[in-house]
């Protein structure tokens, strides 16, 4: 028997790193996920994945969630799939990363919207849904740097956005508390991905530099986050709401 055994999930950004772990994780744990991607092709291997290791989990891709108009229309097919919604794992979000002086105009609009409005939409919408089957759970993905400063990558508009996902997640659980609606926050800190392990490569100085900030002095895996997700959606969390949890190996504790 799983912690969410009987609860239907919609994750976005399930094409790979948390997300897919997300869903791989949340099916093990008795779930039926809806996951949503920009991704078409490689969403649906992490349904295949999920299949394959007999859990139930429905794609819906490609989808610019950036768009509130599709955000909107992945809602209502997610809640249709299995007759609602009970949980929304905001995981989708992409960024760029600068300094202040360097950091054009358009690269800010695009960390803003991508971080913060992707979040914002899809709680939206799936706001009703959630009302219908009694409340549910609104888990946002955050980040560290919604919470300190960095110097690895320079990151002042993922920083604004990510402190932005912290504050609107209190809001949520304030307004969803009345409704039975819960609404938490994790913010982690550096998570070792295939895309972001592709993207530092050998730049060993690099990875250095981002893992020093941490206690352990490493960085984290998707599935020391996704447990975590996986708790907190589950009635085992009934008493938590309004809460962000940092999962950053330390980082901001000095």
């Amino acid at each position: 028997m799983g912690t969410l055994d009987g609860k239907v999930v919609l994750i976005t950004g399930t094409a790979g790193g948390q997300g897919r772990v997300a869903a791989q994780v949340f099916t093990r744990e008795g779930a039926r996920v809806v996951g949503a991607d920009i991704q078409a092709a490689a969403n649906a291997e992490t349904v295949e994945l999920v299949r394959r290791a007999g859990g139930e989990m429905t794609g819906i891709a490609p989808v610019d969630l950036t768009d509130p108009g599709q955000a909107r229309r992945l809602v209502e097919r997610a809640a249709g799939v299995y007759g609602g919604l009970d949980v929304v794992y905001n995981n989708a979000a992409f960024q760029r990363f600068g300094p202040v002086p360097d950091f054009s105009v358009e690269d800010w609009r695009t960390t803003v919207t991508a971080e913060l409005d992707i979040p914002f939409f899809v709680s939206k919408f799936a706001w009703p849904h959630l009302v219908a089957r009694g409340g549910g759970v609104i888990i946002n993905v955050a980040s560290m740097a919604g919470m300190i400063g960095g110097h690895v990558p320079p990151m002042v508009g993922h920083s604004a956005a990510n402190a932005g996902v912290i504050g609107m997640t209190r809001q949520m659980a304030l307004e969803g508390a009345p409704v039975g609606i819960r609404a938490v926050a994790i913010s982690p800190g550096p998570i070792l991905t295939p895309a972001s392990d592709r993207d530092l490569g050998d730049d060993r100085a690099a990875r250095d530099a981002i893992t020093a900030k941490t206690l352990l002095k490493r960085f984290g895996r998707p599935e020391e986050v996704v447990e975590l997700a996986a708790f907190l959606a589950s009635d085992r969390a009934s008493y938590i709401t309004g809460a962000n949890y940092p999962v950053d190996g330390g980082a901001t504790a000095w």
